[in-house]
């Protein structure tokens, strides 16, 4: 079993999810997930969380499943385990908060099924994500499959997990995979917060159901319902009276 450790860090209007080992990359355990989804829930209970930020320590964002957890797992056992994936990351996946994957290195397998869970993926120049799970005689199993497909279409979804061969990360841009590249950790950590910035226009309860349109595929649903949000009266409101929306005073949106 790996040691890997998730810490969850709420500061106003943002959340940090970060993955940590000490002296070994980070690797997604069923502990791990488990502590992953508990996180997930006080993020969704937090209602001044506008967006949600994933990060790993080190030279490594996550390597991937615990292998060493599924040596000995048989097909009933590997089920489990691919259902709390599965469960976690469709956690993660409907946050009705903004999600950004800040990757600082490698995120293969698991850990870049994790960062396909997310809204948004921004990435280190040297970092490298790839689905190497056939080289082990397996398959992703975190419905990594169906969010790289819709994400960069069939063909080069098709070459990431056929091939197990990671990519670097600008060639992740260039098939839609990452949204940004920049230059250096440091660079990162002053970057996501701006990006994240970015979208201040639109109100948090616009962007959560947003989401649940995109991802359900309801969007008549979804419009009909912003009409129930204080957020779509105010909104419009602040639109006849020609003033700023609440939710962007004091900031340059």
């Amino acid at each position: 079993m790996s040691n890997t450790s998730l810490h969850l860090e709420i500061g106003g209007e943002t959340a940090s999810l970060t993955l940590r080992t000490e002296g070994g990359p980070n690797v997604m355990s069923s502990g791990v997930l488990r502590d992953l989804q508990e996180s997930l829930g006080k993020i969704r209970e937090s209602s001044g969380v506008r967006w949600a930020v994933v990060r790993g320590e080190g030279k490594v964002f996550a390597a991937g499943a615990d292998i060493k957890e599924m040596a000995g797992y048989g097909p009933d056992q590997a089920r489990e385990y691919g259902k709390l994936g599965q469960s976690v990351l469709n956690e993660l996946a409907a946050l009705p908060c903004l999600t950004v994957a800040a990757i600082n290195g490698a995120a293969l397998g698991g850990g870049l099924e994790l960062a396909l869970a997310c809204d948004f993926r921004i990435a280190v120049r040297t970092a490298k994500v790839g689905l190497p799970e056939s080289s082990l005689g397996l398959i992703p199993g975190w419905s990594g499959i169906p969010r790289l497909t819709r994400l960069v279409g069939p063909s080069a979804a098709k070459r990431l997990y056929f091939s197990a061969l990671p990519i670097p990360a600008e060639d992740g841009v260039s098939m839609g995979l990452i949204d940004e590249v920049v230059n250096s950790p440091d660079d990162l950590d002053a970057r996501v917060p701006a990006y994240c910035r970015s979208f201040r226009r639109g109100s948090p309860q616009a962007i959560a159901l947003a989401k649940r349109a995109a991802n359900e595929g309801n969007d008549l649903e979804m419009f009909a319902a912003c009409f129930a949000t204080e957020d779509a009266k105010e909104g419009i409101g602040a639109f006849v009276e020609k003033r700023i929306a609440r939710w962007m005073e004091g900031n340059d949106a």
